[in-house]
Formats: C-alpha cells, sequence, structure tokens
C-alpha cells in the first residue's frame, strides 16, 4: 500500500504538470490533482491506485454499456491486431469487420437508414451528418440549405460544427468563432421548430437534429407526441430529420435505439460511445436508402470527407463483438428491467429527502434534480448536485452533475449488466449523500 501511495503521488504530480483534462477545471486540476488515478475495471466497478472501488453510475461516459473487464472484447481486439491491425478505407480499399459491422447495423437500425460512414467518436459523427446533410442539398439542386436547427439543452460534441449545434451557451462561449448557419430552437416545442423554420425560409433549411433523450444537458425526455410531429413538420418542409443516438443508442434506454420508443424513423442517425462499450473508439452516420440511392446517382466526383480511422478493421471487429454480447445476454431487456428499479429507488429517496425535487428515467438512464422548495420548484442559489457527487465518491458511487443553465441535476446511466443487488447499492449510498448534503445545509442555516 506505502508503494501504492508513493506511485500515486508521483503520478498525480506528473499528471498536473503534462495531462490537460477534458471538460474539467483546469484551476482545479492543478490544486488537487485527480481525484481518482483508475487502474482496472470489472463489471459495473472501476478500482483505483489507492485500492478504493466505486460504482460506476455513468458507464465512465454514459458508454460502458457491457460493463468492464470483459476478457471477450481483448480477444476480439487481439485476434483481429494480430491479424490486421490496421488498414485504410480510403478510395476502394476496405475490410471483412467494418463491411460486417456496416451490414449489422442496417439489419438493427430504425426505419430504413441502410448505409453507414464510420468515424472516430461523437462530435466526429455529428459534424459528418451536418456536412453530408449539406452536401446531399448541393446534389439535389439547393445549395441554399444549409441551416442547421438544433434544440435548447442539446449536447452533439466538441468538434467546431458539433459545438456549434450544440445548445447548451457555455460550451458555444467556450469559442468566439463558431461555424455559420446554426439556430436552435425549444427542446420541447415542434411549434418552435415550425416557428423558426418560416421565419428563416423553409428553403434555406438542410436538417433538423435531435437527441431522442438529451443527456448531457441534463436528461430531459420529450414530452409524449413530440417526435412524431418533429417528423411530420421535418416532411412537411422537406428537411432532413437528424437523430443524433451516441448517448441513447444500444440499449441505453431499454431499446436498441432512443427512437424506437417513439416509432419514428429519421433520415440520419449518428451513433458512437454504446457501439463498441467504450473499448474502442469508434462512432458513424447512418442514411436512409433513399439518401443513399441519390448519393450513388447524383454524385460524379470523390465523395471527399473521412477520417484516418474510418472503417478501422480493430474497432469494428470490438463493435461486432459488443453487440454480439448485448444481444446474447439480453441486455437490452435488462436495461428496461433496471432501469424500472432505478426509477423506483429516486422516487423512494425523492419521498424521504427534502431537497430532491424532479427524478426521471428512461431505461438506464436517470436524472435527479434538486429544489429548495418543492412546491415552488426555487433553486439553491449555489448548485447542490456537485457536492453530492463528491459524497457519493467518497461512498463509492460515481455519478455526474449538470448546472447548465440554471439546471441542478444528478444524471445516471450505469452499465446494462447492472442487476437489481446492485442498483440497491447505487440508491443506498446516493441516499446517504443526498443526507449528508442535507446535514451540511442545515449545518451552514444555523
Amino acid at each position: 500500500m506505502m508503494e501504492n501511495q508513493k506511485t500515486y503521488q508521483e503520478l498525480a504530480e506528473l499528471d498536473k504538470k503534462h495531462f490537460l483534462h477534458p471538460t474539467t477545471s483546469i484551476k482545479q486540476q492543478q490544486e488537487n490533482g485527480p481525484e481518482f488515478i483508475f487502474v482496472e475495471g470489472k463489471g459495473v466497478r472501476l478500482y483505483d491506485l489507492k485500492g478504493r472501488s466505486a460504482i460506476d453510475g455513468l458507464s465512465s461516459l454514459w458508454n460502458v454499456n457491457i460493463g468492464h473487464g470483459r476478457d471477450e472484447i481483448a480477444q476480439a481486439a487481439y485476434h483481429q491486431m494480430k491479424t490486421l491491425g490496421y488498414s485504410s478505407c480510403f478510395a476502394s480499399f476496405s475490410n471483412e469487420p467494418a463491411i460486417k459491422l456496416a451490414a449489422k447495423l442496417a439489419e438493427i437500425a430504425p426505419g430504413n437508414l441502410s448505409a453507414v460512414f464510420f468515424t472516430s467518436g461523437g462530435s466526429e459523427s455529428n459534424d459528418t451528418a451536418y456536412k453530408l446533410a449539406r452536401h446531399y442539398w448541393i446534389l439535389k439542386g439547393k445549395p441554399e440549405r444549409q441551416k442547421i436547427i438544433s434544440r435548447s439543452q442539446s449536447y452533439h460534441g466538441v468538434a467546431m460544427g458539433s459545438t456549434s449545434a450544440t445548445g447548451l451557451k457555455p460550451f458555444r462561449d467556450f469559442t468566439n468563432s463558431l461555424a455559420p448557419d446554426f439556430y436552435y430552437v425549444d427542446h420541447f416545442s415542434p411549434e418552435a421548430l415550425r416557428l423558426k423554420i418560416e421565419e428563416e425560409g423553409p428553403e434555406t433549411i438542410a436538417a433538423y437534429i435531435a437527441e431522442p433523450v438529451q443527456g448531457a444537458g441534463g436528461l430531459h425526455i420529450a414530452p409524449e407526441g413530440y417526435f412524431q410531429e418533429i417528423r411530420t413538420i421535418c416532411d412537411e418542409y422537406g428537411i432532413l430529420f437528424i437523430t443524433d443516438e451516441v448517448i441513447t443508442a444500444f440499449g441505453r434506454t431499454g431499446a436498441y435505439f432512443g427512437m424506437d420508443h417513439y416509432g419514428v424513423a429519421p433520415d440520419m442517425m449518428c451513433f458512437a460511445k454504446g457501439i463498441t462499450s467504450g473499448y474502442a473508439q469508434l462512432g458513424g452516420v447512418m442514411i436512409s436508402a433513399d439518401m443513399h440511392t441519390d448519393f450513388m446517382e447524383l454524385s460524379e466526383g470523390t465523395l471527399l470527407h473521412g477520417y484516418t480511422y474510418s472503417g478501422h478493421p480493430m474497432a469494428c471487429a470490438v463493435a461486432l463483438k459488443n453487440l454480439e454480447i448485448i444481444e446474447r445476454e439480453n441486455l437490452i431487456e435488462n436495461s428496461r428491467l433496471m432501469g424500472i428499479e432505478m426509477l423506483k429507488g429516486f422516487q423512494q429517496i425523492q419521498s424521504e429527502r427534502k431537497i430532491v425535487g424532479d427524478v426521471r428515467g428512461l431505461g438506464l438512464m436517470g436524472a435527479v434534480e434538486f429544489v429548495k422548495d418543492k412546491q415552488t420548484n426555487e433553486r439553491f442559489e449555489e448548485p447542490i448536485a456537485p457536492k453530492v457527487v463528491s459524497e457519493a465518491a467518497k461512498r463509492g458511487l460515481i455519478c455526474r452533475s449538470v448546472v447548465f443553465d440554471h439546471q441542478d441535476t444528478l444524471v445516471f446511466a450505469p452499465p446494462l449488466i447492472i442487476t437489481q443487488e446492485e442498483i440497491n447499492e447505487m440508491i443506498t449510498i446516493l441516499n446517504e449523500a443526498i443526507q449528508a448534503a442535507e446535514t451540511t445545509l442545515a449545518s451552514a442555516a444555523n
């Protein structure tokens, strides 16, 4: 243990000196160093260099769907790397895992989505979707259709296009030079979309993009009938409908894809994260059979878009094995059932804790909001969620706070393999963490 402690201190100093962390307070990172230095993952738990363990209540970044430490995935990666670690998919080159994965996705995807462009992750997938949508309209002889509309509270990534499409203003404020032609409407109002289309002119709109369930923006579940109305509006004005399933796909919501809950098929779909359960970097965009036909018939030159790792053979082999595990172990149904139990646990906490307001969930995506007054929904001047995150981590539970746009919310997305016993443990720790925050608030008031 002493040796581990020495190693931890050495690594922590190197971390502070050399590692610029994503989506992290640089100042706090320099002052405190890493809270955890993880060395192992097994099932729903992560283990750090100090010997501590914690339930991974967010599947790390919404993505470790099949849980940590799966030997089958390691073997699939090893076998593929040993035989063909990498080959380019540019020009007319291809590889077997990429072909088989594209065919598998066409088999399981909503509607008539049938062709796949592979990327390395969600931000690249979103940027690709915007470029393909705009190029599609160029091919159709309507180059003025270039505007992209997204929703408030949305998160689509951190590349230049995906940042510009993100409805969460702090992400856009991070840079002072956004991409042009991105617009935002209220996240729950189909009428707001219609008004924006009329205001800008339908002939200028390329696409509308939406997450089936908004994740990073605070876990917002669309009201009944929302997506059916959105599909109708897009069809009425001839606008492409893109779904961002980067978080919601591959069982996360208790269905294969988030849009399966609504019976609505998009024209394009972005995916990443759960496609490999985080074991390899992979994402992509699917387009409908109709779009694919138009691309084939109208394109004359080269599709001048591609990433070095598009169709990476090892990543695609990992994805195929990951989907096999999800189906073989019936993890989509487990996500649905354990999601019900997780929400019941949140509701029990809601009845016991004075500062817990709205709780919600769909499959293994869940949220808990904090309020100063349940009747008026008044919020605390200083958000409570980050304090609860800290208290939960001390007790062995990792979760995430969302405090953008006056929110004070905890979000959860544990691995799809989670059991009833592990759900109960997670709820117990969460309740204790919230109680500790309540005690601190009471002490401060006195």
